[in-house]
């Protein structure tokens, strides 16, 4: 990929094309981005991860959580200082713009557009099954579960940002105390056989840990990444963010050190008190493990919560991410044309349209693999984009810096690498379906938006900055 591609023709919006596209500034502090952060991720301590179990078993699930935890840790840490450095609402995508131009920046926004716009549809799938398991109102088809669902938080979202970040606080309060009455009551349903009752098959180095083998480590990496995935967009929110120079570096952070304590706890408790090969078949593996407890109907009601502050909070990350690409002409502009509130309408309402579409194939283990390819290949990009700001721009201000430096991004970017291939492992096809759609939006870029690129959009403004102070130097 060149590192200085020439766009065809930018130019410059008026003032009225900007004030159209406009988000509510100070909405947030540290806090309210560390539970935007646990949000995206939560409902993947509840559901998704323990189809991992099917691939690797106890133990080669858990030799990728380790791995995907450090790499997760090593993103983190370097995305609070690319976020500390381009506070915008591009997130990844205004990262990648300053590090790799226009081709990097929008190859970087469509993978995580690509992660954001499915995965809301595979928790629907969960949520669907979370309902159908509480009996309400006799429901046994969710597809109008998944139709509700969006309409219900498309329209808070409408209502504006900071309604919605208190409304996602709350939620994933409750969804942390249903995740605390689990641990409970699994501590007392543990048994050490539980983990290893998936009976090993021929694969080299199969054993009752690893009944897959080697290749079953590599093959549970997708669905160890769902303890953390979407973590990623908490800078989405930095234009929302008082003082996000500061804020949004604290915030993802704190938000990374929750959801560790989270991974180890359910990963552990659910598989040992459940089983391995209950747990990897089951919609809802925290309940089922807990059997017909009074503990599991309570962890049922509240898990239904988890998934709903991640549908949530994700249906924010989407938004924020089409807007940003849409504000600065890669996409139509008229995506990002906010209400009101200060909420880009259009670009809540597109992917909410597409993600039912997708939720009514039901195959929430599908589109949890499509979801984690489109993020590891934004990751992949994210780190390289440290790295090369780090070489290119050593004196960049950069209010917080990441320990390790690129040694640190650089070990995430291995990891992230060998994700995306692990992608192809577990459902070649999904994984060729999400290429192929990342590969027309470049084609897109290609032949269309590269021309229109709006140079005084923030994301835009950032990288013609360094531009120019290159120039005088």
């Amino acid at each position: 990929m060149p590192s200085t591609p020439r766009p065809v023709a930018e130019h410059k919006q008026s003032e009225e094309y900007l004030a159209r596209r406009q988000l509510k500034q100070g909405s947030a502090g540290w806090l309210l981005l560390a539970g935007l952060g646990v949000s995206y991720v939560v409902s993947g301590d509840y559901s998704g991860w323990n189809f991992g179990l099917g691939h690797g078993g106890f133990g080669g699930l858990a030799i990728a959580a380790v791995i995907i935890a450090a790499m997760y840790l090593a993103l983190v840490l370097g995305m609070a200082e690319l976020s500390s450095a381009l506070p915008a609402a591009g997130g990844g995508y205004t990262f990648a713009r300053r590090a790799l131009g226009p081709w990097g920046g929008f190859a970087t926004g469509t993978a995580i557009l690509i992660e954001y716009s499915i995965a809301p549809a595979a928790i629907a799938t969960f949520i669907g099954a979370y309902v159908e398991s509480l009996g309400l109102f006799g429901i046994q088809n969710g597809w109008w579960v998944y139709l509700v669902a969006y309409a219900i938080f498309i329209g808070i979202h409408l209502s504006g940002v900071g309604e919605a970040l208190k409304v996602m606080f709350v939620i994933t309060a409750v969804a942390l105390v249903g995740l605390l009455v689990f641990a409970i009551a699994a501590a007392g349903s543990f048994e050490v056989a539980n983990l290893t009752d998936i009976a090993p098959t021929d694969a080299a180095g199969a054993s009752s840990l690893l009944p897959y083998g080697y290749l079953g480590i590599w093959a549970a990496i997708p669905f160890a990444i769902w303890f953390f995935l979407a973590i990623e967009g908490v800078p989405l929110a930095a234009e929302e963010t008082a003082n996000p120079e500061r804020n949004v570096p604290r915030g993802i952070i704190a938000a990374m050190g929750v959801l560790l304590v989270t991974c180890v706890s359910v990963l552990v408790l659910a598989t040992g008190a459940g089983g391995a090969a209950a747990m990897s078949e089951s919609g809802n593996p925290l309940v089922e493990a807990l059997g017909s407890s009074t503990a599991a109907t309570v962890v049922n009601y509240i898990g239904l919560a988890g998934l709903i502050a991640s549908f949530f909070s994700i249906i924010y990350a989407y938004s924020r991410q089409l807007f940003a690409l849409s504000r600065a002409g890669y996409l139509p502009t008229a995506l990002s044309v906010t209400n009101s509130r200060k909420a880009p309408t259009l670009a809540l309402i597109v992917p909410g349209l597409i993600g039912f579409a997708l939720s009514l194939t039901g195959k929430g283990d599908l589109l949890l693999n499509m979801a984690v390819f489109g993020a590891a290949v934004s990751y992949v990009l994210m780190m390289v984009s440290h790295i090369v700001l780090r070489r290119r721009e050593p004196t960049m201000p950069r209010p917080y810096r990441t320990p390790g430096g690129i040694a640190t991004t650089g070990f995430a970017l291995v990891i992230a690498s060998l994700a995306v291939i692990a992608t192809f492992l577990v459902d070649t096809i999904a994984a060729l379906c999400c290429l192929g759609v990342f590969a027309l939006f470049l084609v897109y870029f290609a032949l269309v938006s590269r021309h229109r690129l709006v140079t005084n959009s923030p994301d835009e403004e950032f990288a013609m900055l360094a531009q120019a102070e290159k120039g005088l130097t």
